[in-house]
């Protein structure tokens, strides 16, 4: 196996930073998923299926959806973080099928931060 170079380094940070980042230009939001295996007990696949059902009946694709692992909240999973570009990050707590659909439409699609949900701004 070839060793990797500097500059090998250097276009894969650049080439992952695109992919990652909700200020590419290609993405106006990006919302992740917590699906560690506390997330996945509480809900978290369901909540994943609801949040991917609704980004396709939207027709966009300029958002994001992307899971990651335990954000170390387990009390109060799902978690979902919701990034609209311009805004702070969002993380909602204890997400259900139909918590995630409201904020799909309103926090993703018109703006508007659902706070009976959220749990913090980060």
């Amino acid at each position: 196996m070839a060793k990797l170079t500097i500059e090998d380094l250097k276009r894969i940070k650049e080439k992952t930073a695109k992919k990652i980042s909700v200020r590419d230009g290609t993405a106006t939001a990006k919302i992740t998923v917590h699906m560690g295996t506390c997330g996945i007990a509480a809900g978290a696949r369901e909540v994943m299926g609801v949040l991917m059902e609704e980004l396709t009946n939207s027709g966009r694709d300029d958002i994001r959806v992307v899971n990651s692992g335990c954000i170390g909240m387990c009390s109060s999973e799902p978690n979902v973080t919701v990034e609209i570009e311009g805004g702070e990050p969002i993380v909602y707590q204890l997400i259900n099928s139909n918590k995630m659909r409201q904020i799909f439409k309103r926090h993703v699609l018109q703006g508007e931060i659902q706070t009976d949900f959220a749990l913090a701004k980060i």
